[in-house]
């Protein structure tokens, strides 16, 4: 499979700074486990980390489609935990956060494709306006951060091809990179949420 400008052949290194940049994920992930007591989306972190490995290592179908899983159970994960600790939504509810944003982003898409855009940002636009309505409803910094990093890196995702003959290795490590940030950033967002979230509980339930 060839979908970056790095990849000029086949072969396990045939792209290189896509493969070693994942190691952002990696180096994330484990910052997170050491920083934080919760651990569900710093493990997923890590998961995106080494599927995007597999994918632009051993470049098919098959660990295509894990890259793909890999991000969207994070998102999705993520999505129902902002719900529940960020918008204080009942556990036996939360879960539906998830099919919510699948759908939100089933119409996006529609919308995009009756406009002509359907490539547009990469197919990742419903994830970027997702986290801005987040960081806006929660008025969160770090959401707030973590939507312009992530508008960054899906603007140098989509000129990876446009770009190619001046940037020869492309601009898809940049992509992981940044996302490594990004996903840092929400992780920490919804751990500070959820800690917070506890605390409040706990306190509710010294006060009854």
């Amino acid at each position: 499979m060839d979908g970056y400008c790095e990849r000029l052949g086949p072969g396990l290194w045939a792209e290189p700074m896509n493969a070693v940049s994942n190691a952002a994920f990696l180096v994330a992930c484990a910052v997170l486990l050491v920083r934080t007591r919760h651990r569900t989306l710093p493990i997923l972190l890590g998961v995106v980390g080494l599927c995007s490995l597999s994918f632009h290592t051993f470049a098919n179908g098959f660990t295509a489609a894990l890259d793909s899983l890999s991000i969207l159970v994070f998102v999705l994960v993520a999505v129902v935990l902002l719900a529940r600790h960020g918008l204080g939504v009942r556990p036996g509810r939360a879960w539906l956060a998830a099919p919510a944003f699948v759908a939100f982003a089933a119409l996006v898409d529609v919308l995009l494709a009756r406009a002509g855009r359907q490539y547009a940002l990469g197919g990742y636009l419903p994830a970027l306006l997702g986290l801005a309505g987040f960081a806006v409803a929660l008025r969160s910094r770090p959401l707030a951060v973590a939507a312009g990093v992530f508008a960054v890196s899906l603007t140098l995702r989509t000129l990876d091809e446009p770009l190619c003959g001046a940037f020869p290795i492309g601009l898809h490590w940049a992509w992981h990179c940044l996302n490594a940030v990004v996903l840092y950033l929400v992780a920490r967002a919804v751990n500070k949420l959820r800690s917070e979230f506890g605390s409040l509980a706990s306190g509710g339930q010294t006060r009854t």
